[in-house]
């Protein structure tokens, strides 16, 4: 069965890598959510897309330059193009990791370290993990490839995952040189061979952001290990219809 992801949460319906967003994907049946992390002024490790404040919140500025009470304080929904009463907040990791230790779900963490070098973000997000003893329900991923490296030579025991745009030859080949146990492509870069090719190496296949009905029920068909899509409400849908379809047929 392809597993539903929910892209920064439910980002389709709810303010993107919010508390609501991660609340709302869990009840509109994900299997897991995908965020992005960053760290503050005060070495707080926080949930946020950019390396700016500016996009997703009333605030302006980088978010390496603020501390986590400064960046608590702003409304994370302030642009979002949906009614909300109440303000949504950034959430920290451990806010978000106490709601997790809760419930069952997979949780997908991007390390946003591609164009701000975060010193010792690896460990701390690590150190995080294990404190709650989650390591058997994170997948860690990055477009920065050397970042997942230095992970698995932190904690072998936890999962990592490239993240990509661009077609990559045999890229069971490379995850496994830099000891991932999946891949996380651009879904448009994947075909049917390649991701079927993929899967016969044992490796995880888990493209993004697949928004749109008919390429989630391409993804499923092929066997895709996971999706990753803003609409989880949408996909699980999808793999329902599926699901059905197959009883019925047997």
């Amino acid at each position: 069965m392809t597993l539903i992801i929910a892209h920064r949460g439910s980002a389709g319906t709810h303010p993107e890598n919010t508390m609501d967003a991660f609340i709302a994907a869990k009840k509109f049946g994900a299997d897991g959510i995908e965020f992005d992390v960053h760290l503050t002024l005060d070495d707080q490790i926080v949930v946020i897309h950019d390396e700016t404040i500016d996009r997703t919140t009333n605030g302006t500025g980088n978010v390496k330059d603020f501390t986590l009470e400064e960046l608590k304080k702003l409304k994370a929904n302030y642009h979002y193009k949906h009614f909300f009463k109440k303000a949504s907040k950034i959430p920290s990791l451990r806010e978000v990791f106490e709601w997790l230790d809760k419930n069952k779900l997979i949780c997908n963490i991007e390390l946003k370290n591609n164009s701000i070098p975060y010193e010792g973000m690896e460990k701390k997000v690590i150190d995080l993990i294990k404190e709650f003893k989650l390591e058997d329900r994170i997948i860690i991923s990055s477009f920065n490839h050397k970042s997942l490296k230095n992970v698995k030579q932190l904690a072998e025991n936890i999962e990592t995952a490239p993240l990509y745009k661009n077609l990559i030859y045999k890229p069971w080949e490379y995850a496994e040189s830099i000891q991932a146990s999946g891949i996380h492509p651009k879904f448009t870069v994947m075909t049917p061979a390649l991701i079927s090719d993929t899967l016969k190496n044992n490796m995880a296949v888990r493209p993004y952001t697949v928004n749109k009905e008919r390429e989630m029920k391409k993804l499923m068909e092929l066997n895709c290990t996971a999706i990753i899509t803003d609409f989880p409400e949408k996909a699980f849908k999808v793999r329902d219809t599926l699901n059905n379809k197959n009883v019925s047929v047997q």
